[in-house]
């Protein structure tokens, strides 16, 4: 009798597996083919843009309409990522549907309009949403919620950026640095990171390239410089953080009726450009960013683009802050080589990661993401600037719902848990 339940019991726990295997497969695929399409838009909002630089003052119009739609019909989609990060530690209701087709449509007009955004806050309402969407369909079959949720998170990532492993990692760190999982789920998000990262490459979608032509040897003198450097990028997440966050703040405070903030926004955005007249503070920035690994940038530059992303995000338009962050970082690191006597490309990879690991709390990811787009012959000094930059970024996230804890706190709570048993 023991011996039929045990083979029942293996029976199950296969069927368990198999059947979230496949469900970590279908959703990679819905995933990155959403994603793909979604990245398709863009590249052809941007290249109309470019095409018709006059169409930037549309921007107050557009956001008008992308305040008005999110006002009246957004609901709780106006939390952005902060509402899947809450779902997550909550699981209180499942994300709604129409975040998708919101953030779509939120981010094409505001990249189609000039509005300094990125994209990776798309993909991951895009592949939340659409995982908890599907998994709920099964509520019986599929139990396990945070990992449906861990699954879509990674999936998004992987897409939008191409690297599936940071995105495996960036869904765990970006959730809850104390966060308890087994194997079995680790092996689900990366399978859909993968399978959406493939997928995304099947449709024809290619992810930007970068190269880094010099990398140094190792010296106490390269360390001291890197560290150095780590430390301006840590504060520079810090105050791109403060920046955007107050700035939205007082948008708030003075306008009360939300349509009309972005609308604001958009107006002092239009004027600041007029005043310097440089597109490259439109969009995305892929060419500037581009740029910094072979012509060293003016201290101008990443000044500039923060303050730029900040009017754009601050005043409630559609995108995220990674894209624009990679932009500050590399062009920061690509200025900083000049002073530290550091080879160019090598300066603007390290800062291209480093602001981002400050910025988002996710050194590990951003590691990774530094192997996964630059090469493994840097990765000890993209560990190093991750971590030091996270360190000196202060206890704040662009994710105001991320429940991190800091290397220094988590090693204090271990080391006094253990003396006190």
């Amino acid at each position: 009798m023991k011996f039929k339940q045990d083979i029942s019991s293996v029976k199950n726990l296969s069927l368990n597996f198999l059947i979230w295997f496949f469900f970590s497969l279908l959703i990679g695929a819905i995933i990155g083919s959403t994603v793909a399409l979604f990245l398709f838009g863009l590249n052809l909002v941007t290249t109309i843009r470019v095409s018709h630089p006059i169409i930037i003052f549309g921007l107050p119009l557009a956001g008008l309409i992308i305040g008005f739609i999110y006002h009246y019909l957004g609901g709780t989609t106006n939390r952005g990522n902060n509402l899947l990060l809450e779902e997550y530690q909550s699981s209180s209701e499942t994300l709604p549907l129409k975040m998708v087709p919101l953030i779509i449509f939120g981010t094409w007009t505001t990249h189609i309009f000039g509005g300094s955004a990125g994209r990776e806050g798309s993909a991951l309402q895009i592949g939340a949403t659409l995982s908890d969407q599907i998994g709920n369909l099964f509520p019986k079959i599929l139990k396990d919620r945070k990992r449906i949720l861990l699954i879509g998170i990674a999936a998004g990532f992987a897409a939008v950026f191409g690297t599936p492993i940071a995105g495996f990692l960036f869904s765990l760190e970006i959730v809850n640095r104390k966060i308890k999982i087994n194997f079995q789920t680790l092996l689900f998000i990366l399978l859909s990171a993968y399978m959406a990262n493939y997928t995304c490459h099947f449709w024809k979608i290619t992810h930007t390239p970068y190269h880094i032509q010099l990398i140094p040897e190792w010296s106490f003198i390269l360390i001291t410089k890197i560290s150095l450097c780590a430390i301006l990028f840590g504060l520079t997440a810090r105050f791109f953080i403060f920046l955007t966050d107050n700035f939205s703040r007082f948008l708030n405070h003075y306008i009360h009726y939300p349509p009309l903030i972005p609308f604001v926004g958009a107006i002092l955005f239009i004027t600041i450009y007029l005043a310097i007249g440089d597109e490259r503070f439109l969009g995305l920035g892929i060419p500037t960013i581009q740029e910094s690994f072979n012509i060293p940038q003016l201290p101008q530059v990443f000044l500039l683009k923060i303050l730029f992303t900040t009017i754009t995000l601050g005043s409630g338009f559609k995108g995220g802050e990674v894209t624009p962050l990679f932009f500050i970082g590399a062009t920061l690191g690509s200025m900083l080589s000049i002073y530290f006597d550091l080879p160019l490309g090598f300066s603007a990879a390290i800062g291209f990661i480093a602001v981002f690991s400050g910025a988002t709390k996710t050194p590990i990811a951003c590691t990774f993401m530094g192997l996964e787009l630059f090469g493994a012959s840097a990765f000890p000094y993209f560990l190093l600037v991750s971590i030091v930059s996270y360190l000196l970024s202060g206890d704040q996230s662009i994710y105001k719902s991320q429940n991190h804890t800091h290397f220094w706190k988590l090693f204090f709570a271990i080391k006094n848990k253990y003396k006190n048993s």
